[in-house]
């Protein structure tokens, strides 16, 4: 039933079928072929996941973040990168990486970010004298940030398939998000200093005015920890700190605006929940025939060594994430991978952060990299130009990767 489902959802990728109805098709396939699982009861799996009332603060945590980006706020967040790190050498490319981190506590989504963030700053780094493929690889690839700050929309589903702490989630995630942050800034040193680079005298009132979006990831993790409030009740009142900010301090908020961040929401959201319930009755094919226990045991017995089962599973998501979304992605290796973890006794959280970074690093890989693809468009530049660019981002990101992959101490504290 595995191997039937298997082959036919690699098919249909192949033929460009979107990568939910994909699995829901050969899911459904399988379940028929096998004859043993009641329609009626195949149904209940594919739309009981949704029902999940931590799944609600996914939609509201991209209400907020759409809210606070397409207003002044988004303005304001660049000029605050722009005066805190304008002034030194490649401070073009530099402001991408801190103006990505910041809007990465705001959005929670590395898709919403490079589109947002991409449309400023590409042109303006080109402006500068950029090359256009490095402005494209610096945003494809620090975008990829929002996977880790704050509200973290991958943190969030694999929390749901590992059965983990979000508020413990989102408290590792921050360290290798800022890792990440730090590594890029690094590479983008090569490059000269801006024409019009931002100076200390504008550095406290440019501050002050982004002030509301860099508290945000501040106030979700306070929140959670002091348990005051639960995961979806913190992203309504995201949604409401949005309304405010937006409508009393930067007075910018439109009908025109709330119904674009409305419809983006639903859009978004929509795709998130096909996956999710597609996931669903993939999951029910795979536990059916015990596929996750049967790769744990064989991890064991075959490499033996955890040095060894981590460096596996990070080759696996490695080449999965080329071609799959980073949600799909998180959805299907999930439970194989918590049984596997289980099985050589790592953490959750660990495990969690590595994932994410992991499949993040697809993000901004061929052939599929939905924010490579980003980058590119918004530079209009070939994906080739892009890709040259990038070998000194891979090489940041393969290096936190490791780190998170086999120091426990860097997540867990």
């Amino acid at each position: 039933m595995t191997a039937i489902m298997t082959g036919l959802f690699a098919a249909l990728l192949a033929i460009s079928v979107p990568v939910g109805y994909a699995l829901i098709i050969a899911a459904g396939a399988a379940i028929l072929w096998q004859g043993g699982t009641p329609t009626v009861l195949a149904v209940v799996k594919l739309f009981q996941p949704t029902q999940s009332f931590p799944l609600l603060a996914i939609p509201f945590f991209i209400l907020s973040g759409s809210l606070m980006m397409s207003g002044t706020l988004g303005q304001k967040l660049v000029q605050f990168a722009a005066a805190l790190v304008g002034r030194f050498h490649g401070g073009m490319g530099q402001v991408t990486v801190v103006g990505s981190t910041i809007f990465g506590g705001v959005s929670g989504s590395a898709v919403a970010e490079a589109s947002a963030l991409g449309s400023m700053l590409i042109p303006w780094q080109k402006k500068e004298g950029y090359p256009a493929g490095f402005a494209a690889a610096v945003t494809a690839s620090s975008s990829t940030i929002a996977g880790l700050i704050p509200p973290s929309i991958p943190l969030i589903l694999f929390s749901t398939v590992a059965n983990s702490s979000i508020a413990s989630l989102f408290s590792a995630a921050v360290l290798p998000g800022l890792m990440l942050a730090g590594g890029m800034m690094i590479v983008c040193l090569n490059f000269p200093r801006l024409t019009d680079a931002g100076q200390l005298k504008s550095f406290g009132r440019s501050m002050l005015s982004a002030l509301p979006a860099l508290a945000m990831p501040f106030f979700i993790i306070l929140l959670l920890r002091a348990g005051i409030a639960t995961p979806t009740e913190v992203s309504v009142i995201a949604v409401f700190y949005a309304l405010l900010v937006s409508l009393l301090l930067y007075r910018d908020l439109t009908w025109e605006r709330i119904y674009a961040a409305l419809v983006g929401t639903v859009i978004t959201t929509g795709v998130v929940m096909l996956v999710i319930a597609a996931s669903s009755l993939v999951g029910h094919v795979l536990i059916t025939e015990r596929v996750p226990t049967i790769v744990a045991n064989w991890a064991l017995e075959t490499l033996g060594s955890a040095i060894l089962i981590i460096l596996m599973m990070n080759l696996i998501m490695l080449v999965v994430g080329m071609f799959l979304d980073l949600p799909a992605a998180i959805l299907l290796l999930g439970p194989t991978f918590v049984a596997i973890g289980h099985a050589i006794g790592m953490d959750p959280i660990q495990l969690g952060v590595m994932i994410c970074i992991n499949l993040s690093i697809g993000l901004f890989t061929p052939p599929i990299g939905t924010t490579l693809f980003i980058g590119a468009v918004i530079a209009r530049v070939p994906i080739g130009a892009v890709v040259k660019e990038l070998w000194p981002f891979y090489i940041v990101a393969a290096a936190v990767l490791v780190l998170m992959s086999y120091v426990p101490a860097l997540t867990i504290y």
